[in-house]
């Protein structure tokens, strides 16, 4: 079975394509530096697999986030995945919701946003819309529906150990080849037969044979996933330096260490007096050597 990817399909027949996610390694990755509670858990789980589904969607290079914000029991929940497949994220909450219904969870009032960052555009696409719906799922249809114009269903399952998602899209009308009138609402009502069970536990090419045996098929190869956060101590060195070491001192001074926690990770960078002196003695040194003005 193929762990932590992505993996693209066409109902030739149907004139609909799809993708199925599975992660594992990244999932557990994902859960080690945060004890969630299970209904936290939960929903960030669906979000990892939705930002996978998600980026699968569309051409870029560059990195794409979905965001959910509101006042309700979880305030926060941010996945990012990169072009080549590294995720990162995490939810931050107040109280454990009772369940798992988006205004219960995160509250009437959220939002969820869809952020496409590119080297090639100055500025960044964002795409924000209310979080409609009855579950994550239905969010993630609403938003295809109102910012794409496209007929997209969803499907997630949430483990201790894996993650799942799959997701069917109508071919936009000039993509189409079949021409099946009947083709979308066949593929949906198929689809709606998977089980969590199912979907969890099954390999890609397992599902596709059990959903759809009668039509045109065709499976491409997998993409890998991976968790990978681009937070080092090399970045947290710099942010330090960038403050001064007056500034620095000064905190050491009144709290006997700098803590940094990445804001997606939650790896966190202490630094006692000793490590702040040679930091900034290393950078002044560097500087000396490097020829620049004293």
């Amino acid at each position: 079975m193929q762990t932590d990817s992505r993996s693209r399909f066409l109902i030739e027949s149907c004139d609909v394509r799809g993708q199925v996610v599975h992660l594992d390694h990244c999932w557990a990755e994902a859960k080690a530096r945060i004890d969630y509670p299970p209904n936290v858990g939960s929903v960030l789980g669906e979000a990892f697999a939705a930002a996978a589904l998600l980026s699968g969607t569309i051409k870029f290079d560059g990195k794409l986030t979905l965001q959910v914000r509101g006042s309700g029991d979880v305030h926060l929940l941010v996945v990012q995945i990169t072009s080549d497949g590294n995720m990162r994220g995490l939810a931050r909450w107040k109280n454990e919701p009772v369940d798992t219904r988006p205004a219960v969870v995160f509250g009437t009032d959220a939002r969820m946003t869809i952020t496409i960052e590119t080297d090639q555009a100055a500025e960044p696409y964002q795409g924000i819309v209310p979080l409609e719906g009855e579950s994550l799922a239905e969010a993630i249809q609403h938003y295809f529906l109102v910012s794409e114009q496209l007929q997209t269903q969803v499907y997630f399952a949430v483990s201790d150990n894996r993650v799942a998602g799959f997701l069917l899209q109508a071919l936009p009308t000039s993509e189409q080849v079949a021409s099946d009138e009947d083709g979308w609402g066949r593929a949906t009502a198929l689809a709606d037969t998977l089980t969590d069970k199912e979907l969890i536990n099954e390999d890609v090419q397992t599902l596709l044979h059990r959903l759809y045996h009668e039509e045109r098929v065709r499976l491409y190869d997998p993409s890998r996933l991976a968790f990978r956060c681009n937070c080092s101590r090399q970045r947290t060195d710099g942010m330090l330096i960038s403050l001064g070491e007056t500034e620095v001192s000064d905190i050491i001074e009144e709290l006997g260490e700098v803590s940094i926690a990445c804001e997606f990770c939650d790896a966190n960078y202490r630094y006692d007096a000793v490590d702040v002196t040679a930091l900034f003695k290393g950078f002044v040194g560097s500087a000396d050597n490097s020829g620049a003005p004293h």
